[in-house]
């Protein structure tokens, strides 16, 4: 929940413009306040407008726009630098970071109808950092069977619901908050699909194959009709529900399958629900033979690129690759 009473104006009014005119998702604004509120933050200890040097105790709702505009590429270098020195950030975080600072200096700087205009962007310039180029880590076919039998153990009684969950991520590669997010509309038992909300507010279809539709349909038989919430969360309109009876959270769909990766023996601290999204890709592309580019569609990527990291080979490819060479046997 972002509290709008710590931002400063100029930050509560570039938010508003992500969320109506970027269109952005509920996710996607909270990440760019928590970048910005640390950017700000570290600016002012940087330009020495605090003597706290604890980031998590200076306050921003006081900062104005002035501030802002004494800001050059050298002082995001350097918040960079701090991240990295003192936070140990990853490449990957910081790039998220520093995307955030180039929309918001554009938006500051292109957008004629903000109160906020700057003459100048200092982030125009502002280069990404190379990320690690690491294979992702994914269950095997066989390790992804035994979280399917943990998931159906009888004892669990909510052994239906949390199935239908771990069914729906090892098929379909969803992210954790378009699962959570699903209405029981979305769902077409005629034409065998759902539709999710994903990143930037994108909507796209996943089509659903007989483990789903089973799945889905052995959970509804069971799902609370009676007693509800009707709240702030649609949990009426969600497929999903606690044992509350209210849209099922985030945290609560992490502990299932973290409960259920230890029940199947396998290893919690290596694996998580991101996981099974990167499971799901890699065995449709290594046995269901499934074209590069239908995978960015069913995963919702934005650019090729990210689909690409699933194209990996294994050492069983390897090898089967040198024994089928036709000078193997001579």
């Amino acid at each position: 929940m972002i509290n709008r009473e710590e931002n400063p104006d100029f930050l509560n009014a570039f938010l508003d413009y992500s969320t109506t005119i970027l269109n952005k998702s509920p996710n996607s604004i909270k990440e760019y306040n928590y970048d910005l509120a640390m950017f700000f933050k570290f600016i002012k200890m940087h330009f020495h407008l605090t003597k706290e040097t604890n980031l998590k105790e200076i306050h921003i709702n006081d900062m104005t726009i002035d501030t802002i505009k004494k800001i050059k590429i050298d002082d995001i270098h350097a918040f960079l630098a701090y991240l990295t020195t003192t936070y140990h950030s990853k490449p990957a975080t910081r790039a998220r970071k520093i995307s955030t600072i180039r929309i918001f200096f554009h938006y500051l700087c292109q957008d004629a109808s903000s109160k906020f205009l700057l003459d100048h962007n200092p982030a125009l310039n502002l280069k990404t950092p190379k990320k690690d180029k690491r294979l992702p880590k994914y269950l095997s076919l066989d390790d992804s069977k035994k979280l399917l039998n943990a998931a159906s153990d009888e004892e669990n009684r909510n052994c239906e619901r949390d199935f239908a969950i771990t069914t729906l991520f090892l098929n379909c590669g969803m992210r954790l908050s378009e699962l959570v997010n699903i209405n029981l509309k979305d769902i077409d038992f005629g034409e065998c699909k759902l539709n999710v909300i994903g990143k930037g507010n994108k909507e796209r279809t996943i089509y659903l194959n007989n483990a789903c539709m089973k799945a889905l349909s052995d959970y509804l038989s069971v799902r609370p009709k009676q007693g509800v919430k009707q709240d702030k969360k649609y949990s009426d309109k969600a497929l999903f529900l606690s044992e509350r009876r209210e849209r099922i959270s985030n945290r609560t769909v992490q502990y299932i399958i973290h409960k259920e990766l230890t029940k199947a023996g396998l290893d919690s601290s290596k694996y998580s629900v991101h996981k099974l999204r990167h499971t799901a890709a890699t065995l449709m592309y290594q046995y269901g033979q499934v074209d590069i580019r239908a995978l960015q569609e069913l995963l919702g990527h934005e650019s090729i690129a990210t689909t690409e990291i699933y194209t990996h080979v294994n050492n069983d490819q390897i090898r089967r690759a040198v024994e089928r060479n036709p000078l193997a046997n001579l």
